[in-house]
């Protein structure tokens, strides 16, 4: 990896640990402490969400609903249900229906503390009546195939559901309910983030309040920080990638090209439409892949993309790291058969960082020297 590289890669990092759901749900608590009489955690940083909440509340009971390897370091009498994303699994039912039984068995007058991070509408699941794991499976595979934004994702989902939609919360009859969350949504709307599994119903019969601890904007404000540490001027920081990979990289691209010396942080999630029988990777290794061409032929650019939570679509890669020399040999069909990791991974481009603790949608940061 090239200096410039490596100094593109301090910044996007800088922008993910500012996000980490350790710290981050560890402020909130240090900021408003909190004395639940149960823990319950869902999405990709549950892990690390709860590892903080205990720290800081003591040796509550807790259930953890997060993706496979996401739940290290977490004290021995914590039950922990791992499942699949983005398509759920057997163990998606498992997770979801364990979360209800826990509402149901609140004590009354208890304070629950529900931890959310974006995954939750795949890891944990209890489909309504009449609906089974093949048509969520089904569902799932289809909208990712169709390249729908998140929103209109959880839409559909929520029709299936009997947790989400401030459904979850509905099986409570008493007591308080807080909620910390990290959002992976536009907007930063609970009753959006895991397809509102942490949101509650207007007729409810609780004490209710919700806080959004990380989001986006601040995985770039810390991007953006670290660049102007550096001494780098931040030409832009913006949240300007809820669109269409085809669309999205020849726009990106003309801005890069044309960019000064400087850094471009860019937020949000893509959308791509799947060919057929797609090959290896997510979104942002296919806008990586499709960003190195935008700039092939210019030496004095650096760009990283990649996922906050270290992982993009069903691999254990976030993104991809290129520059103006990444561009080669097999990059266009690579792209076109949606097979864009295997061809970064075989070119050393591939970004991977392992499980990061967050997820806040995707993140860019651009340099040019």
């Amino acid at each position: 990896m090239t200096p410039l590289l490596q100094q593109a890669l301090s910044f996007w990092s800088a922008g993910v640990a500012a996000v980490d759901g350790y710290t981050a749900t560890r402020a909130a608590l240090t900021r408003t402490p909190a004395q639940p009489a149960k823990i319950l955690a869902v999405g990709k940083a549950a892990g690390a969400m709860t590892r903080a909440a205990l720290e800081m509340c003591g040796d509550v009971p807790a259930l953890v609903v997060t993706k496979d390897g996401h739940a290290g370091g977490l004290p021995d009498h914590v039950e922990v249900i791992e499942a699949a994303h983005p398509v759920p699994d057997a163990r998606s039912l498992q997770g979801g229906r364990a979360l209800r039984a826990a509402v149901q068995a609140m004590p009354e007058a208890g304070e629950l503390l529900l931890l959310v991070s974006g995954g939750a509408s795949s890891l944990a699941e209890d489909p309504v009546p009449g609906k089974t794991l093949d048509d969520l499976t089904r569902l799932n595979r289809q909208m990712l195939a169709q390249g729908l934004d998140i929103g209109a994702m959880n839409r559909k989902r929520r029709k299936l559901s009997r947790l989400k939609g401030g459904r979850l919360l509905d099986y409570l009859f008493s007591g308080s309910v807080r909620v910390l969350a990290i959002s992976d949504v536009p907007q930063d709307d609970i009753s959006v983030i895991g397809s509102g599994i942490g949101a509650a119903l207007p007729e409810r019969r609780f004490d209710y309040a919700a806080e959004i601890v990380a989001s986006n904007s601040h995985a770039r404000a810390a991007a953006a920080a670290a660049a102007e540490a550096a001494g780098h001027s931040v030409l832009a920081n913006e949240e300007c990638l809820h669109d269409d990979l085809e669309m999205l990289a020849p726009r990106i691209g003309a801005r890069l090209r044309d960019m000064p010396e400087g850094a471009l942080i860019l937020g949000g999630e893509p959308t791509v439409v799947l060919p057929e029988n797609p090959g290896r990777g997510g979104r942002n290794q296919a806008l990586a892949l499709a960003l190195a061409k935008e700039i092939t032929g210019y030496p004095d650019m650096a760009v990283i993309v990649g996922g906050t939570d270290g992982s993009d679509g069903p691999t254990d890669a976030a993104g991809g790291v290129v520059d103006g020399n990444t561009w080669g040999d097999g990059a266009a069909d690579a792209l076109a058969r949606a097979d864009s990791g295997t061809w970064l991974e075989a070119n050393g481009a591939l970004l991977t960082t392992g499980p990061t603790g967050t997820n806040v949608m995707d993140l860019i940061v651009a340099l040019r020297a």
